[in-house]
């Protein structure tokens, strides 16, 4: 599998949202990989790690999201559940459930219910070490018009996900002490 050549069916290599679509996924992918080789007592696999990370925001594109050059007609939260639909129409459905799953940290039937996120009522959670991994390394970069931020450092990935999700701190803290040096 292609990670790149998969993206290139829905991005023109040209565009804006190609070039900063790559740019986080390959810093994402860096981390997630680092990430895992600090734990290979968990088994994680390294190839899978690669290509979902590079896929894991597959769906941005039809979202509405002009800051990054997405023109599409669903708020930007979904592009989780727009990735995993694109990769199971590619026939991938392991990688599928890494776009869905990376969304937020620990997001639940009840939080999208609670919310009203117009996301579909379901559990949207990591569940394998490799989803978990991706979703934790996908916390240390934002996608912005000029490029991938620096890496944020865990104090303020904290502190902005204090503003929108005050009690999943103690699954991120759980994460750090997996997975952080």
């Amino acid at each position: 599998m292609d990670p790149i050549k998969i993206i290139q069916k829905y991005y023109s290599i040209d565009s804006k949202t190609y070039q900063l679509l790559i740019s986080h996924s390959e810093a994402v992918t860096k981390k997630a990989l680092e990430i895992a080789k600090h734990v290979p007592h968990l088994h994680p696999d390294l190839k899978f790690i690669q290509e979902a990370t590079m896929l894991h925001d597959i769906g941005i594109f039809l979202t509405d999201a002009p800051d990054l050059g997405c023109s599409g007609d669903k708020p930007y939260i979904c592009h989780g559940y727009l990735g995993r639909e694109i990769l199971e129409k590619e026939w991938f459905p392991r990688h599928a459930l890494v776009c869905e799953r990376h969304i937020g940290i620990w997001l639940t039937a009840e939080d999208i219910e609670r919310e009203k996120l117009p996301l579909p009522k379901r559990d949207m959670l990591p569940i394998s070490i490799e989803e978990e991994i991706i979703c934790f390394a996908d916390k240390f970069f934002s996608k912005t018009e000029k490029g991938i931020s620096k890496e944020k450092t865990i104090d303020k990935i904290k502190e902005e996900r204090k503003k929108f999700w005050k009690d999943k701190i103690d699954k991120f803290n759980e994460w750090v002490k997996a997975f952080w040096k």
